[in-house]
């Protein structure tokens, strides 16, 4: 029972922190604005109400009786009441109203329908409490042909004290939500731009101007992330400037190699370490493109169609085929998606003939989908080409040449940029790509 209430609860309730903690703070206020209301309601209001009521009635019944006993002093009578008790009386002989006046859902008409009824009996009396402002009309039958009008003040039957309370109690409460809003703003906010913080360092943002505000907690928080940060970064770039140092100098000595090689007269021992040497180097540049992923890119705003048109321009291919699609704009480090497209695009190309690229721009994300007509990969190899330093021995291999960290480096730039990346079927019989960026 109570997991599932509780399970309810958390689909009703709001899920930012700003929301349930207005709601902390305003709902005892909200529900002792309530209680307060309906005590006085029913507790003051009614039973006044009830009261002066029954005492209008009262006035009006006697004014009735004293009426039928004595008719001849009318005129005096009238006028007594309209001076010192502010009623407007006239009696007339015009015809009783057939229609009823009241409103069905008006406490005060409720009372004053009841005292009448009980005063004067059914069907002999009428009156309206909305057609004046501060004036309640009253009809008495007396007999076929008499009727008494009367006009009497409004506040003869509705306390005057009751808007003022409502006004009382309302706008205080009004005021400390007010309040509340403002200093929640101000408790939230540092959670929020911690939580932005998290959120771009995550997608591999430097994040340099972060600073820690707000409470004490909060502020520990965001202190130690800081920390955290700085210190994730500093191992980041020690790892990749010693990868890019060592795969650097190996280059002095290949280099040599290469030049004493082209001195030997045996050819054929020279062409052998030549592709020897040529494959190392080709391993060296796969190993300075993965230290190159791990150093820091500031973001800007990246047209994904003329990046991919940039890309074309680069291969210089025919093969490259890409579709026309709406502009899409998203935030991201242009070097970093630039290398990361131009990877899968260059395998397409070495293992298929053709590379197809289409654009999907969805609500908040964009899907792109990288297909060839190539030989294509076996659907349980789908997550070891991602690992690092895996190679394919079969008919397609992403990288033959290199040491296995093609997708590796694909992966590593995507869900740094907050983005999925799927292999599937190609429609051409080859390998689909698919990658989900978020704009």
């Amino acid at each position: 029972m109570f997991s599932g209430l509780n399970n309810f609860l958390k689909i009703i309730l709001p899920k930012r922190l700003f929301y349930r903690a207005l709601i902390i703070v305003a709902a005892p206020t909200i529900i002792l604005q309530l209680i307060v209301t309906i005590v006085f309601y029913d507790s003051i209001w009614i039973k006044a109400n009830k009261n002066i009521t029954r005492s209008l009635v009262s006035q009006l019944k006697t004014i009735q009786n004293a009426y039928l006993n004595n008719k001849d002093n009318l005129e005096f009578f009238t006028d007594s009441y309209k001076n010192n008790f502010n009623f407007e009386i006239d009696i007339n002989n015009n015809s009783f109203p057939l229609t009823s006046g009241e409103r069905k859902f008006s406490p005060m008409d409720r009372s004053l329908r009841r005292e009448l009824k009980s005063a004067f009996g059914n069907n002999n009396y009428w009156f309206n409490t909305s057609k004046f402002k501060n004036a309640v009309e009253i009809k008495i039958r007396l007999d076929k042909n008499e009727v008494i009008e009367f006009l009497v003040p409004k506040e003869m039957i509705s306390p005057s004290s009751v808007r003022l309370f409502v006004l009382w109690t309302t706008l205080p409460s009004i005021v400390l939500v007010l309040i509340a809003l403002v200093f929640l703003k101000n408790q939230t906010r540092p959670l929020v731009r911690l939580a932005k913080a998290a959120e771009r360092f995550g997608k591999g943002d430097y994040v340099n101007n972060f600073r820690p505000s707000g409470a004490a907690e909060i502020r520990k928080a965001a202190y130690e992330f800081d920390r955290m940060a700085k210190r994730i970064n500093r191992h980041l770039n020690q790892r990749s400037e010693m990868l890019s140092g060592i795969s650097h100098d190996l280059r002095t000595p290949l280099t040599r190699l290469k030049l004493q090689l082209a001195m030997i007269g045996e050819k054929n021992i020279s062409d052998k370490m030549s592709k020897d040497i040529d494959e190392m180097e080709s391993m060296l540049n796969d190993y300075l493109q993965f230290a190159k992923t791990q150093t820091q890119e500031s973001t800007s705003k990246i047209n994904l169609s003329n990046l991919f048109n940039e890309i074309k321009k680069d291969l210089k291919n025919e093969n490259l085929n890409i579709a026309n699609s709406e502009e899409t704009i998203l935030n991201g480090r242009m070097s970093s998606l630039k290398r990361c497209f131009e990877n899968v695009i260059n395998n397409g190309l070495t293992y298929g003939k053709k590379v197809y690229v289409s654009l999907h721009k969805g609500s908040n994300r964009v899907i792109i989908n990288i297909e060839d007509d190539g030989p294509g990969i076996s659907e349980d190899q789908y997550r070891n080409v991602f690992k690092p330093f895996f190679r394919l021995d079969k008919s397609r291999s992403l990288n033959q040449s290199g040491v296995g960290l093609g997708l590796a480096i694909v992966e590593d730039i995507i869900n740094s940029h907050g983005g999925s990346i799927q292999l599937g079927k190609s429609e051409y019989k080859g390998l689909q790509v698919k990658i989900s960026l978020p704009f």
